[in-house]
């Protein structure tokens, strides 16, 4: 196996960092502080308890509205100019930079929904293209669920089913809790919203548009975005003789919303959720997302400011000290690979990055050494690439030896080329999908009837004796490989886990192994370069597959196996 690269050698070297990135004198801690209010990201310097770091920003004229004692990371608002001057005397401050907001206020509107050119490539086409048949102790929907097909759930469910005292977070847009298949296994209780909705930016932007709820701040069982829904069903949709059946159908799916209603994954809030998942003893946390504004943190990019360089590294740190905290509290964190068709070993150039304000890309060169896409790479992470039903690596996965993992479904729109398959719904991944996002979609009417446009997607309805309907939809990417894995995480927790009056306790170490060791094998294909352009590509998607059968850059330890986890993952427990 190659070594990966690790968040530890990056960090071994001391933090520098420059407080002051303006034209002018040096920062004195009388700085004047002028122009409009904007939120700032504080970090702690190492050892500094956040309470001294919260008198500091006060100190120096801020407010601080967020604090994740935990990390030591804080959010503040404060007048733009001055604040980062006044902290930058301070010895509990490691690094301040402007939370999110980059440069100068551009003409162009902040794009929503960043991930939907992916998810929804099958926007045009029309037709299901299922595949198979309904198997017994199946939910009706599960003949178009290939994926759990694939990752063996209908077997593994006859022997561990999961157990209520599992706990999986999805760490996402958020879960509609009122979705029918997921209501009956949806923690009220400990879910949680650590997100604001943004109606528009302090650069007079768009974000998330009008605020849904007083306040500005949705309740812990909506999603207005989608993604969440659709990757709690994949996980842990109730096997209840209606709509769909999860990988883990008996188990628990607690929210900790982390991403903004259009997309959107920013620092703190997702900081805040990572540490909440060891704070009230989660066992797996689902992550399909990258952190905004880089797709690639870089700790010293010649191409980036001094303001972007010290931003980027609050990011690496921050998330590295989250990542740690709960790995070390027993949460196993499942991580998409990213939808970037990339080698992360071997990253493409990045023209994509600061994709938030809109307007401020630019073109970097990214060095693998200095320059980290997370939370994929970061500490314990374990990362899931994706596959289509003919198990063709997906065009859009990322991969490479570094930070994979294992692989699972996540569909493949133009898989089974010269087949009837080709550039079908089928090949995508069906699952739950918001009666409200469905409205704003235009997916269904107010009546709640599919549209013409909801047909296209393949949007289908399902409604049972008591008059509730649920909605899903087909979706395709890494964020959809994750959650099978996800599921199959669950299932060994439930299986092998320790039970307490507690709940269930199984080392994060253990959960990694069992999920590896199960996996099957999937070779290279032959020939071993994918020629992508053969499905409408560019030149720029074919990929090499490197390695065994046993363990490749495409797949990893293979493709993750529900019902071998659960009958004969004890070995790897040793």
């Amino acid at each position: 196996m190659k070594r990966r690269k690790t968040l530890v050698a990056a960090l071994a070297a001391p933090l520098v960092v420059s407080l002051v990135w303006v034209a002018a004198p040096s920062a004195t801690a009388g700085q004047e502080l002028s122009g409009k209010s904007v939120e700032f990201n504080v970090l702690a310097a190492e050892g500094t308890a956040t309470e001294a770091l919260e008198a500091a920003v006060r100190k120096a004229g801020g407010t601080v509205v967020a604090s994740n004692r935990t990390v030591g990371l804080l959010t503040a608002t404060a007048p733009e100019n001055g604040f980062a001057q006044r902290l930058s005397a301070e010895k509990s401050v490691a690094a301040v930079a402007r939370a999110r907001s980059i440069g100068q206020s551009p003409d162009a509107k902040a794009p929503k929904d960043k991930a939907k050119d992916v998810e929804k490539e099958n926007r045009a086409a029309g037709g299901t293209g299922t595949q198979g048949g309904v198997a017994a102790g199946m939910d009706p929907l599960d003949s178009q669920l290939w994926g759990l097909r694939s990752v063996r759930s209908d077997l593994a469910r006859e022997v561990q089913a999961g157990d209520k005292r599992v706990k999986v977070g999805v760490l996402d847009t958020g879960v509609d809790g009122s979705h029918p298949d997921i209501a009956p296994n949806f923690d009220h209780r400990l879910s949680r919203n650590f997100t604001r909705d943004i109606p528009v930016d302090d650069l007079g932007q768009e974000v998330d548009g009008p605020c849904e709820y007083a306040g500005c701040v949705d309740p812990a069982d909506v999603d207005n975005g989608g993604h969440g829904t659709h990757v709690a069903g994949t996980i842990a949709a109730a096997a209840d003789g209606h709509g769909i059946s999860g990988v883990a159908p008996g188990v628990s799916i607690v929210n900790i919303r982390g991403g903004q209603d259009s997309g959107y994954f920013f620092l703190q809030p997702v900081i805040d959720a990572m540490t909440y998942s060891g704070d009230v003893g989660l066992d797996v946390v689902n992550m399909s997302f990258f952190v905004d504004p880089w797709l690639y943190n870089c700790k010293s990019n010649a191409a980036d400011s001094t303001e972007e360089r010290v931003q980027q590294r609050i990011a690496i740190i921050s998330i590295t000290r989250a990542m740690n905290y709960a790995y070390r509290k027993g949460v196993t964190q499942i991580v998409s690979l990213g939808n970037q068709h990339q080698d992360l070993g071997k990253p493409l150039p990045d023209s994509t990055s600061p994709n938030y304000p809109a307007g401020n890309e630019h073109d970097r060169v990214i060095d693998n050494a200095d320059c980290f896409s997370l939370p994929v790479e970061g500490p314990h992470a374990v990362g899931v690439s994706s596959f289509g039903p003919s198990q063709a690596k997906a065009d859009y996965s990322n991969y490479g030896f570094e930070r994979i993992s294992v692989s699972a479904p996540g569909g493949y729109f133009r898989d089974g080329l010269g087949t009837p398959a080709y550039r079908t719904n089928g090949n995508l991944i069906l699952s739950a999908y918001p009666k409200n996002v469905a409205l704003t979609e235009g997916a269904i009417d107010a009546d709640g009837n599919v549209t013409p446009d909801g047909e296209a997607l393949g949007v289908q309805k399902a409604c049972r004796p008591d008059g509730s309907c649920g909605y899903y939809q087909f979706l395709q990417g890494t964020s959809m490989a994750s959650p099978h894995a996800s599921g199959v995480a669950a299932l060994i927790v439930s299986q092998y886990g320790k039970y307490s009056a507690g709940g269930v306790n199984l080392d994060a170490a253990k959960t990694q192994r069992v999920l590896e060791g199960t996996a099957h094998d999937i070779a290279c294909p032959s020939p071993r370069t994918v020629d992508y352009t053969l499905v409408g590509r560019s030149a720029e998607f074919n990929a090499t597959c490197e390695g065994d059968a046993a363990y490749n850059n495409f797949y990893g330890h293979g493709g993750v196996d529900a019902y071998t986890a659960v009958t004969k993952g004890a070995k790897f427990l040793k």
